[in-house]
């Protein structure tokens, strides 16, 4: 049946980018639902934080940012793709910064009894601090290698890059969206501190949310749109008009709430849709915001929430319109947007991921042309 309508390294430039944007640090980058940018404070406001973070040591060149999360302490990690810059081979690709901007914590790569892929993609610290790394997404850079189908899991490390878990195997590729033990390009995780259970978006060759025991990688469910087993077969092309589609295309983040909802970035059908952690479905939306050309749209890329005790608001990467937006997590409508393209500081370049530190500290991480991380701090 159809249903619902519904670190950024400023390098040699930085001294000069200081002074061309030092008054940013005074104002809201926040701009309305309509892209005019609003000079008026509020909630949902931010001002970008250009001092943040701090250089990076001599030999180090920040690849596409690919992931970005916070722990218990608010240091802020971030996974990039070394192979994505030239001259990033020597920079590690898990990175995890402190408050004030200073490398804490740096690895990754091969080690005894995992499989460190070669192309990364999403990062996660669980309740316990645990660092969750995935692979997998998007095109590989040598288009004759088999680099993106290879990398079809995740990988569970401490602080110290200590490995703990693997669930998928590099190199296998996908037994579609039935399986129960492999993935397809898996797009990002999330850990659920109340049952301890591992939730993937899974992701860029299957088109699902799969779940797992997260200490011993022991299957749990899986589900589509809707709540519905996945099929692998023909989509239809997406359309903003008429009934929305009944799988996922690209599902490419998830996050849990603290009341318990689960919400997933259906990527390829422009919508969030929203779950009880059992799979029953919630709710949807289709990500509307009125473009800079008068249409509406937008594509979300990653999703972080406020840290207000009732989580008001919503934050959405929109990576192709180069934009972040604010919803109503009530009613998941857009209330707000801010970001135009480009490499200025309070500005995006394919933004790819998102997370929210306890002081309500907004980072952004982009990918592409972007490779970097920009700190938004709360206008009021």
């Amino acid at each position: 049946m159809t249903r619902g309508h519904h670190v950024h390294l400023l390098g040699l430039l930085f001294p000069l980018l200081l002074a061309c944007q030092a008054g940013m640090v005074d104002q809201p980058v926040q701009e309305s639902a309509t892209g005019i940018e609003s000079s008026s404070a509020s909630d949902a406001a931010f001002r970008v934080d250009p001092f943040w973070p701090r250089e990076l040591p001599e030999d180090w060149l920040l690849g596409n940012v690919v992931g970005v999360a916070t722990d218990s302490s608010d240091n802020v990690w971030i996974i990039h793709r070394p192979n994505s810059q030239r001259g990033g081979e020597h920079t590690p690709a898990v990175i995890a910064f402190d408050a004030a901007g200073n490398v804490v914590h740096a690895w990754g790569g091969p080690g005894e009894g995992y499989d460190w892929g070669t192309q990364t993609h999403g990062i996660h610290v669980d309740h316990e601090d645990n660092v969750w790394v995935g692979f997998g997404g998007g095109l590989p850079y040598d288009l004759s290698s088999r680099a993106t189908t290879d990398n079809a899991h995740v990988l569970k490390f401490t602080p110290e890059g200590e490995f703990l878990l693997q669930i998928g195997d590099f190199g296998r590729g996908t037994e579609g969206s039935t399986s129960t033990e492999f993935l397809g390009q898996p797009t990002d995780v999330f850990v659920d501190p109340a049952s301890d259970e591992v939730y993937i978006s899974d992701g860029y060759t299957n088109r699902r949310l799969i779940v797992f025991d997260a200490n011993t990688g022991e299957y749990r469910r899986h589900w589509s749109a809707y709540g519905d087993p996945p099929d692998d077969g023909p989509l239809p092309p997406f359309t903003r008009d008429g009934p929305l589609p009944q799988q996922f295309n690209t599902p490419h983040c998830v996050g849990r709430a603290a009341d318990g909802r689960v919400y997933v970035c259906d990527r390829g059908n422009q919508r969030l849709q929203v779950f009880e952690p059992d799979g029953t479905f919630v709710a949807e939306a289709l990500i509307a915001a009125e473009l800079r050309n008068g249409t509406v749209g937008g594509t979300p890329w990653d999703l972080a929430f406020s840290r207000d005790p009732e989580q008001r608001f919503i934050f959405v990467a929109d990576g192709g319109n180069h934009a972040v937006h604010t919803l109503l997590r009530e009613t998941l409508e857009v209330v707000a947007t801010f970001g135009r393209r480009g490499r200025w500081a309070g500005r995006f370049e394919s933004p790819h991921s998102l997370a929210v530190d306890s002081r309500g500290n907004l980072f952004v991480g982009e990918t592409l042309d972007g490779r970097r991380v920009q700190k938004f701090v709360p206008a009021q």
